[in-house]
């Protein structure tokens, strides 16, 4: 079986090779007669595919002029049929020899699939009652040299979507609408946040410090200061720093790094938005939140249900809203907020939960029990709040119990969608927590924060009461696409070379 195997093999890659051949060949062929399709530089097109067939009543009998790839052709003697794809669809061709003349008929029959052409010519429909364009004039803009892929979602190395994705986007339209829908989705919150009087600002992706998560960085070196410096593993710090300065409103959209593994939820390199607003609350972010979402899904998707992965998601306004001790009660039967740092140890331990080293205080055996009992039921947005202080660096304590902090995240499917905090605004409370992250690092925690002091620093100036929020923008739009592996939302997924 195994030799059958190599033998087809084989036999694929022989054919292959004669076809590109024969495609270089054909390339020559046309340069050698003065027509190089690589010496093209323009053609003025006047319509896209989808303006013809959506508006044919007042298109037809006119003139079109149309750019895009040949995707199929069907040579029938003196006329024949080809489709154009262009970025919003495809148009079926009609290309007589009498309409072109000889010798560019000729031209157009020696054509592969894959060529990019220009054509300009008349809109009618055919007997059939398809809609299409009757060729005048047809031009050779750039030659297809490697074959395209016949059945691409038939290829069992699914990996070659993502590491040849310019192949993917030619052959599967819904792959162009999951990024033409990721576009929507990132411009409608830049819309909706302009709209509410945020700024949007951009801070530096090297940094001094990594801060603002609990994250393990990428480390680079600056050979003219001769320093390491750090990808940026969070934004946080530095807008924080801007609402020091006073500039009250502010949010930034960019790429987060991330040293860390990677699956279908996760990479390397990853979108977010943050955004912080003096005078507000974590409740203040979770009605912005709420809105923001609710706002893109009407716009983007014209409906606050989606269906992911089988599962129907409703963003309708009015999401749960639990603490998280509540949570860990109503699926646990804990009831933390009823014991002692003691009771929280012996009760997780008759469990049988596997406590990390330097991990035993209440609040971290709380968080403990969210993550095994709790996190992966939350199918419904749900936000929960109220984290313990020991996971919480950044966030405010809660007044009226100094163990909680004012945070919440945002679950969807099991998922966290997104992290806020009313934040810390007291710096000697701030530099406290830093020294505990920086002991934590010591003993081995290489994604504790480490201390930032001029952050403190701003912090001494003064900070208003503020409210910030981070949201993960690949996965909002793995949910509003229905995708189910991050690398189906990132044109460009971090892959491991070929051959290692």
């Amino acid at each position: 079986m195994a030799n059958e195997q190599k033998a087809v093999t084989e036999q694929t890659q022989e054919e292959l090779n004669e076809l590109l051949r024969i495609r270089r060949e054909k390339l020559k062929d046309l340069q050698d007669a003065g027509t190089d399709p690589f010496e093209q530089v323009r053609f003025e097109r006047t319509n896209f595919t989808t303006d013809i067939k959506e508006n044919f009543d007042e298109m037809e009998g006119k003139t079109v002029r149309l750019a895009g790839r040949m995707m199929s052709k069907r040579i029938m003697g003196k006329a024949s049929f080809a489709d154009l794809s262009d970025r919003y669809g495809r148009l079926q061709l009609y290309v007589k020899r009498d309409e072109l003349g000889e010798e560019t008929y000729k031209g157009f029959k020696k054509m592969d699939i894959g060529d990019l052409i220009g054509i300009s010519g008349e809109v009618f429909r055919t007997q059939k009652g398809e809609v299409s364009v009757m060729v005048k004039e047809l031009t050779l803009l750039s030659k297809n040299l490697i074959p395209l892929p016949e059945k691409w979602h038939g290829l069992k190395d699914t990996d070659m979507r993502y590491r040849q994705r310019y192949v993917d986007l030619i052959i599967n339209p819904d792959v162009r609408d999951t990024f033409e829908k990721r576009s929507a989705i990132v411009r409608e919150i830049r819309n909706f946040m302009d709209s509410r009087g945020f700024m949007e600002v951009e801070t530096p992706c090297l940094n001094t410090i990594p801060g603002g998560a609990a994250a393990r960085p990428f480390v680079t070196h600056h050979n003219a200061l001769d320093i390491d410096m750090y990808m940026r593993i969070a934004t946080e710090l530095h807008l924080k720093r801007l609402i020091v300065g006073g500039m009250e409103q502010v949010y930034e959209i960019g790429r987060i790094f991330r040293n860390e593994g990677m699956d279908t939820r996760h990479n390397p390199e990853f979108t977010t938005i943050e955004l912080y607003q003096a005078y507000t609350d974590y409740n203040g972010m979770m009605d912005i939140t709420e809105d923001m979402v609710v706002h893109v899904c009407e716009k983007v998707l014209g409906t606050t249900k989606v269906t992911y992965q089988g599962t129907e998601l409703d963003f309708t306004k009015g999401w749960k809203r639990m603490t998280m001790a509540d949570a860990v009660k109503e699926y646990s039967g804990l009831d933390f907020m009823a014991m002692s740092a003691e009771e929280a140890l012996a009760a997780v331990k008759a469990r049988g939960l596997e406590i990390e080293k330097n991990k035993d205080s209440w609040g971290d055996l709380l968080a403990l029990c969210y993550e095994e009992y709790v996190e992966e039921k939350l199918m419904q947005p749900t936000f929960i709040t109220d984290y313990p202080v020991e996971i919480s660096p950044l966030a405010k304590r809660k007044a009226s119990d100094p163990r909680l902090t004012e945070r919440f995240e945002c679950f969807v499917y099991g998922r966290e969608l997104c992290n806020a905090f009313s934040e810390l605004n007291d710096p000697i409370d701030q530099r406290e927590r830093f020294e505990r992250q920086v002991a934590l690092r010591e003993a081995g925690d290489d994604e504790a924060n480490m201390m930032d002091t001029d952050f403190v620093t701003a912090l001494e100036y003064g900070m208003p009461p503020t409210g910030g929020m981070g949201m993960g923008i690949d996965r909002l739009v793995m949910f509003l696409t229905d995708s189910a592996s991050i690398r189906d939302v990132l044109l460009f997924p971090t892959m491991k070379p070929l051959g290692e």
